[in-house]
């Protein structure tokens, strides 16, 4: 290792290839054990959990002390290389080829930024897994560094708060420093996370979005399909869902709050839980998120990882793809000691809403009902549809009347801000929903309020 990709590995801080300790502990043969176990990496002596250079000292003695912990592992490990750069000791650890590795504490493995004890139940499934290589470790063919998009890279170390300045010149050193880049090919956490046309290379790793109306699947409404990196699958699909669900404000104080109707945490970690571990192998299937008017429903490919059992799900956690569940680690995605059921569980009952429901088989599922009573009324519904004013609305005029119902006095400006339309859509929207009696004008364009007709021609209790 250089100079230049040590001061990398620090500024990008612990992940599932770094590690760093203040100071030398024979301890250290527990993530000696871990990289060995998972994906190999470094282990940095003399910098501490922020990443500040506090340096140590490199002696004969300290070096084959380093080298007989790591031959007394059951099976031995062979250290690959010790340095010492700029006062900081880089032990540097591959990944092994007779796993699981253990010692005198037991076995243990990287888990995103932290060296974890081992279950039973994990060390049998690594003795299952450890002649497979996973989806996300193989070389993708006909990829190269110039397939690679540095706009993503960017928009990843912004989402990282890493001040890193990445060009053509560092380029490998960071890919490499990530996991994704060796010996001039990359992988295809890399082409999932950074390509510049991901499609072209790896097609079926979609994302659909899709919003019924009604129950079930017979109409739809509106869809979309991202062929993307996976932060952009991400990011779409919460502007996605975040479109599709109701709104409500509150007043704190002086402040507006907008709160929907399902908790957007809540969503997010099931989204991210989704792309985390997706089984990417499995070809002409996608992620599915769907929207319908009694819940929210993400799938993603695969079922449970090897090794969690419906038993243990949600006490312990696995990841199928270490790579890409690291790099979204990093960008504050993922919690360390892999919690997002329990979070899920948690946020929805403090909405005071039914927990989600899971499903596991070959594809895995989470359900979030929405509450009823942000629905119309069944009779109200009937009522409206014999006058075809609920079909006759686009969703754009719906979430008008709903951010008007919540503040009659919101400008257009704020209804194109919050809708994502033009003022111009906004105005005709207006004018098609005062011909249909729906909506009027009170006082003059300044310093006047809008008011939704109510009772004769569509219910009271209209909802979005």
């Amino acid at each position: 290792m250089k100079l230049e990709e040590l001061r990398l590995i620090i500024k990008e801080g612990e992940g599932l290839t770094v590690e760093f300790k203040e100071s030398y502990s024979p301890k250290i043969n527990r993530d000696i054990v871990a990289f060995a176990n998972t994906k190999g990496g470094y282990i940095c002596l003399g910098v501490t959990d922020n990443g500040k250079i506090i340096g140590e000292r490199l002696t004969n003695k300290l070096k084959a002390e380093i080298n007989d912990l790591a031959r007394k592992c059951e099976p031995s490990i062979n250290i690959k290389k010790i340095s010492l750069i700029d006062s900081v000791i880089v032990i540097e650890i591959e990944e092994g080829i007779d796993k699981p590795y253990s010692c005198s504490d037991g076995y243990f493995r990287r888990l995103d930024a932290v060296t974890q004890k081992m279950s039973q139940k994990e060390v049998r499934a690594i003795f299952r897994e450890s002649e497979q290589i996973s989806f996300e470790d193989l070389f993708s063919k006909d990829f190269s560094a110039a397939d690679i998009s540095l706009k993503k890279i960017k928009a990843f170390l912004q989402e990282a708060q890493t001040s890193y300045r990445i060009s053509k010149n560092n380029l490998a050193s960071f890919l490499s420093s990530l996991g994704i880049y060796k010996k001039g090919k990359i992988n295809n956490a890399g082409v999932l996370m950074f390509a510049s046309k991901v499609e072209n290379f790896i097609p079926y790793s979609e994302i659909i979005l899709a919003a019924f109306k009604g129950n079930d699947k017979r109409y739809i409404y509106d869809r979309k399909d991202v062929r993307d990196d996976l932060l952009t699958q991400l990011n779409e699909a919460i502007t996605f869902i975040m479109k599709h669900l109701n709104v409500r404000s509150e007043i704190h104080g002086i402040n507006r709050q907008d709160i929907y109707e399902l908790p957007l945490d809540a969503l997010r970690e099931a989204l991210v839980n989704a792309i985390v571990h997706r089984d990417y192998s499995m070809r002409g299937t996608s992620i599915y998120v769907e929207i319908y008017d009694n819940r929210v429903v993400i799938v993603n490919p695969g079922g449970l990882p090897s090794g969690i059992t419906k038993a243990n799900f949600g006490k312990e956690s696995i990841r199928r793809n270490l790579i890409i569940a690291d790099l979204f680690h990093r960008m504050g995605k993922v919690e360390r000691i892999g919690s997002g059921i329990g979070k899920m569980i948690s946020l929805m009952r403090e909405a005071d809403l039914k927990e989600p429901v899971f499903e596991m088989e070959t594809f895995f599922r989470v359900i979030f009902y929405r509450d009823p009573k942000y629905s119309l009324k069944r009779e109200g519904i009937e009522k409206a549809r014999e006058k075809g004013l609920v079909e006759g609305l686009v969703e754009n005029q719906k979430k008008i009347l709903e951010l008007v119902k919540n503040n009659p006095r919101i400008s257009k400006k704020d209804l194109s801000k919050k809708i994502g339309i033009s003022t111009t859509a906004i105005d005709k929207n207006i004018i098609s929903l005062k011909k249909k009696n729906l909506l009027k004008r009170i006082g003059p364009a300044k310093g006047g309020y809008w008011e939704v007709i109510e009772g004769q021609n569509h219910s009271k209790q209209f909802k979005l």
